[in-house]
């Protein structure tokens, strides 16, 4: 019924239908009003190489000479530009159409994300500013727009990436991409999209998921409160397990008890509808989300992390979300669904999502399929010992906890990658600014403040380890016959993995005291490059991998059967791992698949290894 009623939706608004649309697909399942407008599709565009297009009014535009096709960026083959170069300045046009019913209503034009800093114009006028690249942003236009009418729509883009000073996760910073770095991304790469909401409207609602005490507890945010009411109502597949009417205000927290509750986990995704009613002062409904829920609980006790109060050993994948057509945006949502089938079908419960921001249709499909997540930013490229690095990443990274908590299939936040600096420098304040932060948007996940660097202040240790033969692998991960059969963790790191804030498994003057306080996991290994073309000298010279790759395909799986073996039989000590990688991205060949996604093995060879969990 719902999907009929957002075609219907269309069709009154003489926009395409959803199936001409590229990325038709509502962005925001767990948060989904019926009235909305997909505005993806073509476009008009400019680029302003100089960055003189604010001096030449282009914020006035009715219409530029070029055409793009959103949500892709201009690097992209499926944006139809595919210009590859730099592009730090880039212009947008449409026209939008605000339907008549929409009166009264406030109107929000919505951004899955634009990278890097956005400006968007309404006729001329600035209506809002954004600074990220990977978080998702409103801009209230209801001022600006009048219902029935047709106003010009103008976003400018803006990029600098080469500054250090916004994270930019696997771009590279030269003209051509090298090593593990690639094609970038500017401007609109995620769904641009319009919606009608009442001025009592429901602004958002965190849903903290409590099974200890078999309950639900929603803490909502209203846009204007008028005395009104908030209706919460939980169903199991259609049928009522609990509701409750709360004033429409954010002092007021909803508590539904769940009978006979029902948790999520990858064994068994269930997952409740939620459904929110605004009711103004005289009971009439004037705001409705559809939503879904999983009770499921996420925490830590020793050196192990536990998914519904049980240890659970995670074998995850780095993913990073790069498709061969659409860089950072998959071409269809049936895509994002499909990575997630092709990782499952490898062995993997579940994936860490590397350096870049996954849209909240891939959450959905994780959430929906069972499928374990950990939330990353995409902070390769900034300098952390620069304090505006840290001023734009806080509010970004903020953004990102906000839009995300509330998907059970996300387990750990992680906002960087592979940091490593000296003690007298901004980082350690940065990234413990970033722990208080985090824990205060969301107390209910571990934190994982640099995954394989400089721990300063985390729930979670971690290394990054290419060692290729797994008998050296595990040499340097445990060597149980020194410090009288205690650890040592990946020696050579002790000196960058400083351990501030108490932490216990290292400092930067000795080797590391293995207190057992907190999990280790080993959340990068293998990368093993295989590429069927690799003894041909030009395939040397263009693909990249960790170590020297195989000289046979029976050495590959000997290879990576033996390392996974290594991690597994440390399970004592170690409690999960992350293999690099799910897919080959552009030159680096180091993937389970082919980056269209196309076997590259023996997928029951493969899946036998990565299906393999810990004895007990």
């Amino acid at each position: 019924m719902k999907q009929i009623t957002l075609v219907l939706v269309s069709l009154l608004l003489g926009v395409a239908t959803l199936s001409a649309v590229p990325r038709a697909e509502y962005p925001r399942p767990q948060f989904q009003r019926a009235a909305w407008v997909n505005l993806n599709g073509e476009w008009t565009c400019s680029f302003d190489f100089s960055g003189t297009g604010l001096e030449r009014e282009f914020f006035k535009s009715t219409g530029f000479k070029d055409k793009i096709t959103v949500p892709f960026c201009p690097e992209s083959e499926l944006s139809g530009i595919g210009y590859k170069d730099f592009i730090e300045h880039f212009w947008y046009h449409r026209t939008l159409d605000i339907p008549q019913e929409w009166d009264g209503k406030n109107i929000l034009l919505n951004f899955g994300a634009v990278y890097y800093q956005s400006e968007i114009y309404i006729d001329g006028v600035l209506a809002g500013r954004h600074f990220g690249g990977t978080s998702s942003f409103s801009v209230d236009i209801t001022s600006l727009v009048k219902a029935g009418g047709s106003h010009n729509l103008v976003v400018y883009a803006e990029s600098d990436l080469r500054s250090g000073q916004q994270a930019g996760g696997k771009q590279n910073l030269q003209f051509e991409s090298y090593a593990c770095n690639y094609t970038r991304t500017t401007g609109i790469w995620q769904t641009v999209w319009m919606e009608a909401v009442h001025p009592e409207g429901l602004h958002s609602a965190q849903v903290i998921t409590d099974i200890d005490q078999q309950q639900v507890i929603v803490r909502p945010r209203f846009y204007k409160e008028l005395g009104g009411k908030l209706q919460v109502t939980l169903k199991d597949n259609g049928k009522v397990v609990a509701q409750q009417t709360i004033p429409a205000n954010a002092h007021a927290t909803a508590v539904l008890p769940v009978k006979k509750m029902k948790t999520w986990s990858p064994e068994s995704p269930f997952l409740y509808d939620v459904e929110y009613k605004v009711l103004d002062k005289n009971g009439k409904e004037v705001d409705r989300i559809d939503a879904y829920l999983g009770m499921r609980k996420i925490h830590i006790e020793g050196n192990k992390i536990y998914l519904n109060n049980q240890p659970y050993y995670q074998r995850l994948v780095l993913d990073q979300g790069f498709y061969p057509d659409g860089i950072w945006t998959a071409p269809s949502d049936e895509a994002l669904k499909r990575d997630i089938e092709l990782s499952m079908a490898a062995g993997f419960n579940g994936a860490r999502l590397h350096q870049k921001v996954f849209e909240e249709r891939f959450y959905y499909w994780a959430d929906k399929m069972g499928y374990l997540t950990w939330g990353e930013a995409s902070s390769w490229g900034m300098d952390c010992n620069d304090p505006i690095v840290a001023r734009n990443f806080i509010t970004e990274w903020c953004e990102i906890v906000e839009r995300d908590r509330n998907h059970p299939s996300l387990l750990i936040w992680t906002p960087t990658n592979e940091e490593f600096w000296p003690d007298r420098t901004q980082y350690p304040r940065f990234m413990t600014d970033l722990y208080k932060l985090t824990k205060m948007i969301d107390p209910t996940r571990p934190f994982h403040g640099a995954s394989g660097g400089t721990h300063i202040a985390t729930d979670i240790w971690t290394v990054h380890d290419y060692e290729q033969d797994p008998a050296k692998l595990k040499e340097k991960l445990y060597n149980g016959g020194k410090l009288a059969g205690t650890p040592i963790w990946t020696i050579e790191l002790a000196p960058r993995n400083i351990g501030f804030n108490g932490l216990k498994y290292t400092n930067q003057y000795k080797f590391p005291e293995y207190k057992k306080d907190m999990p280790y996991l080993v959340d990068e290994f293998g990368g093993i490059k295989w590429n069927p073309a690799q003894q041909l000298e030009s395939a040397q010279n263009t693909s990249w991998g960790y170590g020297e790759p195989p000289r046979s395909l029976e050495e590959f799986y000997k290879r990576l059967e033996g390392q996974v073996d290594v991690v597994l039989s440390l399970s004592a000590d170690i409690w999960g791992y992350c293999y690099t990688q799910l897919t080959d991205v552009e030159q680096e060949q180091n993937g389970i698949y082919y980056y269209d996604r196309s076997s590259k093995f023996d997928m029951e060879r493969i899946r036998a290894i990565f299906s393999k969990t810990p004895e007990k």
